[in-house]
């Protein structure tokens, strides 16, 4: 028996299934009827964002102070935080709460090898056995998921919590450190520090790896890909979508940056690499990423390299979408093979414990 909530369609007025409570707009809506659809979904965002005290949306006050660090480039007004919540203008100047090599937000742990990470089932970690990643979770991020399983870094704030600088997070690594994994929230927020903290890393011969949404500046990008191909890690692109208006509705921003950084490192890709340079992964999101925007981005992917992984995971409900079923296992395998009929040779389907658990309020 069906056990899914049945949520009237804000757009079409048609009661469904399936359709997520926090959003009220069901999959064909946000594929079809975007625009329509587009001043709820940005003020369930904004809602969203309310009760941690961090900004609706990414601020555009006129000759505002510019931040240019990821894509979505805030215009500060005089003591406006960014969207991140890690920067504020000041005198007309933009000024770092966090995310400087000084100054990082964030937790770290050591992760015994081999880890549950995205990469895993490609990556010359897997054969470390003894060894541990340095695991480091940054707290902020430049995307709003709803489906966050992170979300608790929204808890931490610049302005009470102990920062962490750049060498001191280095200087955590010993002789049983084989790689370090920039992640979070997301390292695209905080960059400066996260380069910092690489550059130092590599130096003592650990592997960088970096998962993020790719949001963040071209330049930046391209350092954080240049320290993974030196050292041998691989940076893991969480493409949560192709078309651009399901991302802004799961994430509240677009997702151009992220292809194009995306394209740009994949162009360095080379096969037959121990660990690839370059590893895709999507959050199978039952009803809003089905197997069709899975064979729009594996098309992307494939039309670059078709040897770049692609991790395909399984769904579980949290955050402002605990209502939604976990991926079952024909949807997993629908993408799966919509993956590979799009020209992938290398697809997995990863979080496969959770596959057809049920529904659970």
């Amino acid at each position: 028996m069906d056990q899914q909530p049945r949520v009237r369609c804000l757009v079409c007025g048609k009661v469904k299934p399936g359709v997520a409570q926090a959003l009220q707009v069901c999959p064909a809506c946000i594929q079809q009827r975007y625009e329509q659809a587009r001043p709820h979904l940005e003020a369930v965002h904004a809602g969203s964002r309310v009760e941690f005290n961090l900004p609706q949306s990414p601020p555009r006050a006129e000759g505002g102070v510019p931040c240019r660090l990821c894509a979505n480039e805030c215009l500060l007004a005089e003591g406006e935080r960014g969207f991140c919540g890690l920067r504020t203008a000041r005198n007309s100047r933009l000024v770092h709460l966090a995310g400087t090599a000084r100054s990082g937000l964030l937790h770290w742990y050591r992760d015994p090898l081999p880890t549950n990470c995205v990469a895993a089932w490609v990556c010359s970690g897997g054969k470390q056995r003894g060894k541990h990643n340095l695991a480091v979770f940054y707290a902020a991020c430049t995307a709003n998921c709803l489906f966050c399983q992170n979300w608790t870094y929204r808890q931490a704030d610049p302005r009470r919590d102990k920062l962490t600088s750049a060498a001191d997070l280095a200087s955590k690594a010993n002789h049983s450190t084989h790689c370090v994994c920039f992640f979070g929230g997301d390292p695209s927020a905080q960059m400066p520090h996260a380069l910092m903290s690489a550059a130092r890393l590599s130096r003592r011969g650990v592997q960088v790896c970096w998962e993020t949404n790719g949001m963040m500046n071209s330049n930046s990008m391209q350092a954080a890909c240049g320290y993974s191909l030196e050292s041998g890690g691989c940076i893991k692109f969480d493409l949560k979508a192709f078309d651009e208006g399901v991302h802004r509705a799961l994430t509240g921003v677009s997702n151009q940056r992220t292809l194009q950084n995306f394209e740009r490192c994949a162009q360095k890709f080379e096969s037959g690499r121990e660990t690839p340079l370059v590893v895709a992964s999507t959050l199978l999101v039952p009803g809003y990423v089905d197997a069709e925007q899975v064979r729009r981005i594996a098309a992307f992917i494939a039309a670059i390299n078709p040897d770049i992984p692609y991790a395909l995971l399984a769904f579980a409900p949290n955050f402002y979408m605990p209502d939604l079923e976990c991926t079952t296992v024909e949807q997993a395998q629908e993408a799966e093979q919509a993956a590979r009929q799009a020209g992938l040779r290398r697809v997995r389907i990863g979080n496969r414990h959770l596959l057809g658990l049920g529904f659970e309020v």
